[in-house]
């Protein structure tokens, strides 16, 4: 089937972008602002499923490009001190959260990519974007590991189809940890409001955090509406949420579903089921967007003085020459009634 895919070098909100077009779906994603995919609509229902910065907000969003579209977040979340303890080493991250004295979010979400091809044919559009990281890389300061992420962006009929690799570009074993900090609108239609949105996911165990936001390796029971949002039904504005859950796959897939019971229509968010953890951000549950973050570890693995499974915690290693992949969709679907 035809869409009149497109994929070409533009411009959004003064950035420079790549635009991809297929059907009714239109995206954008901006190279030089740490490769985030920033828009992702229906444009023929004027459905925008990400949050965007307006062009107003375009200077606070540079500055600080965490809470909209898709961040890439390497190594994600909270390190103690700053501190990364790896292989017999330790690095040293700068602390830039005075709050709790930690390192947020890695070093990839605030700097260039690289685009290294766009095309389009009948049925889809799609854009590569590459990250790589020597020793003469500013990263390399902070992780001295020589390593290339690559994401690739398709979209077509099927909505938007993310596609990331990791490959460790070195000589010695690197650490893999990955989130993505996605801010998912809610609502996305733009004659809904946030009464008419439920959401669930595929969350598994509270983890019990610290006064500075670190796990101390035990769980917090879920409460009953913490339970209800395995099933649907439940506002993402319920309370305010900074927490972090394990992953537990339901019939083979990790994924959160968006529901708007007014449109009928639910909006997936299908991550791989590699990301071991979810982080669930909704802004002190200020209504607009919230964010369910996939994500591969749990926080400040590589320094917890506890013992838990690597394989629980999402502790992966790459050694030389190896390749860590997954894969993620945004979809919507038709209101199941069951």
């Amino acid at each position: 089937m035809r869409h009149d895919a497109k994929a070409y070098a533009g411009t959004y909100q003064g950035e420079k972008a790549v635009w991809l077009k297929s059907g009714c779906y239109e995206a954008a994603v901006l190279p030089e602002i740490g490769g985030n995919l920033i828009a992702f609509r229906d444009t023929e229902k004027n459905y925008r499923f990400l949050r965007e910065p307006a062009m107003d907000e375009m200077d606070s969003f540079k500055a600080k490009p965490i809470v909209h579209g898709i961040p890439v977040l390497f190594p994600p979340n909270r390190y103690e001190d700053g501190t990364f303890h790896w292989n017999g080493a330790t690095y040293q991250f700068p602390v830039n959260e005075p709050r709790t004295g930690n390192h947020l979010h890695g070093f990839v979400h605030n700097i260039p990519w690289q685009v290294e091809r766009f095309s389009a044919d009948d049925a889809e559009s799609h854009v590569t974007l590459a990250l790589k990281v020597n020793k003469d890389h500013p990263v390399y300061r902070y992780f001295p590991h020589a390593f290339t992420i690559k994401i690739r962006y398709t979209l077509s009929g099927l909505g938007l189809l993310q596609h990331v690799t990791v490959r460790n570009d070195g000589e010695d074993r690197m650490p893999c940890l990955l989130a993505f900090h996605t801010a998912i609108n809610a609502p996305f239609a733009p004659d809904s409001t946030a009464a008419d949105c439920r959401f669930k996911m595929t969350i598994g165990k509270r983890w019990e955090l610290n006064e500075r936001m670190l796990p101390t390796g035990q769980y917090q029971p879920l409460t009953p509406e913490e339970e209800r949002m395995k099933e649907g039904g439940l506002s993402p504005y319920f309370e305010p949420m900074d927490n972090h859950y394990t992953a537990v796959p339901q019939n083979g897939r990790n994924r959160m579903e968006l529901t708007d019971i007014k449109e009928g229509i639910t909006l997936v968010y299908d991550a791989g089921t590699a990301y071991k953890q979810w982080m669930i951000w909704n802004n002190n549950a200020t209504e607009g967007f919230f964010c369910p973050e996939p994500q591969v570890n749990l926080v400040n693995a590589p320094n917890l003085n506890f013992p838990l499974d690597p394989e629980l915690i999402g502790l992966n290693s790459l050694e030389p020459g190896d390749l860590w992949e997954e894969t993620s969709r945004i979809y919507i679907k038709a209101q199941s009634n069951a």
